[in-house]
């Protein structure tokens, strides 16, 4: 599987043109603190002390967003109720098949679910978006082993949006976040993010820093 966090220094990534700026300590959320901080079970952090691939010696990590864990409640609930199906087939249907078939159907049942769970956390634990003092980094998984990558640097933002509606969304604080890239980069969506506004506020802030 392809890593994310703590991987060595990329020798190309040093040749970028740009270079990142130079932050004060007083940037994430509320510009007053500069300490670590994990919100939402880890899906909003600010100022994570990790690293990730293709980091730079001079680049700082200000965010690491995953989707809310509000979202992730769906897949969840239908694995719970899809468990209990094994269960409540054995009770009416148990008398037309012996033991032996019972064991590897529910066998086969759960294996699947199983599966269907793995490749779930997998995709919320690795589909993450990082804000530095340099660029912004979007890294989807898709089918566990193919890795998607879309980045774009601080300069070249025409514009960001954040958008929250519905009930649920207002209750749980989420929403999603579009950024909108110069030329022919691909465009940037964080879908079902913790504190869009907040987010999107940290990043136009760190937009004007750097065009100083």
């Amino acid at each position: 599987m392809p890593t994310i966090f703590d991987a060595q220094r990329d020798e190309n990534n040093q040749k970028l043109e740009s270079k990142p700026f130079k932050i004060s300590k007083d940037l994430p959320v509320d510009y007053k603190t500069a300490k670590s901080q994990h919100l939402y079970l880890h899906s909003f952090c600010i100022r994570p002390q990790t690293r990730f691939e293709t980091q730079r010696d001079d680049e700082e990590l200000i965010l690491l967003i995953r989707a809310h864990p509000i979202t992730q409640i769906p897949w969840i609930l239908a694995v719970i109720v899809l468990s209990f199906v094994p269960i409540l087939l054995s009770l009416f249907f148990g008398t037309y098949f012996s033991a032996s078939q019972i064991i590897f159907a529910n066998a086969i049942w759960y294996s699947f679910l199983f599966s269907y769970s793995f490749v779930n956390i997998i995709n919320y634990i690795f589909n993450v978006g990082v804000v530095t003092n340099f660029r912004i980094v979007d890294f989807d998984f898709h089918n566990v082993l193919y890795k998607e990558v879309n980045e774009t640097v601080l300069t070249k933002i025409e514009d960001i949006t954040a958008k929250t509606g519905g009930f649920i969304r207002t209750i749980f604080h989420y929403g999603d976040i579009f950024i909108q890239t110069a030329g022919a980069e691909a465009n940037i969506e964080f879908m079902g993010a913790p504190e869009p506004t907040e987010i999107a506020a940290i990043v136009n802030e760190l937009i004007r820093r750097s065009q100083k």
